[in-house]
């Protein structure tokens, strides 16, 4: 199967690494949805640390897609702009001073959790730090009432290098 990123501009990659999740392993109950009726599952993003960013980076933006939900459009679960230049790491379920949620798929400004539905197989759940070469993407136009997807493709063209963690949820 073939990486949402693989159309994208090629970037230079950087490191991310979590105490929550594994790239290529399988997503934590704490992770889900509250919704997905999975137990121990609390809608709480992950802790996500990285290093290794450009040096002229002014901004990270954060953000976590399922590109095997059964929408032709996959589902954005969790976006976070504005994470300032300086912050290098994220508490699970905290956001750092200035930083702000963009709308998930569901309208919520906040991160909401894995919810594979029953027959529709192994999901994979793009975790994406990027870099920026502006220190706030209001300037794009992006406010908490935009989408994920408005917000990935106005940073676009702004994106100086991008880390990625894929843990997956499913049958």
């Amino acid at each position: 199967m073939t990486s949402p990123y693989d159309s994208l501009p090629a970037v230079p990659e950087f490191a991310v690494t979590s105490a929550d999740v594994t790239d290529g392993g399988p997503l934590p109950a704490a992770h889900f949805a509250a919704m997905s009726g999975v137990a121990g599952a609390e809608d709480r993003a992950p802790q996500l640390s990285w290093s290794g960013f450009p040096a002229a980076t002014r901004s990270f933006v954060v953000t976590m897609y399922d590109p095997d939900a059964p929408t032709p459009s996959g589902f954005w679960h969790w976006a976070v702009a504005d994470i300032a230049a300086e912050v290098t790491s994220l508490a699970a379920g905290e956001l750092p001073d200035g930083a702000f949620h963009v709308a998930n798929d569901l309208r919520e400004p906040a991160y909401t959790g894995a919810a594979p539905p029953p027959g529709t197989g192994k999901h994979r759940y793009y975790i994406a730090v990027t870099a920026l070469d502006v220190p706030s993407v209001a300037a794009l136009g992006v406010t908490p009432e935009s989408t994920p997807a408005a917000l990935s493709f106005l940073a676009l063209q702004h994106t100086l290098a991008r880390a990625i963690l894929v843990p997956w949820a499913g049958e």
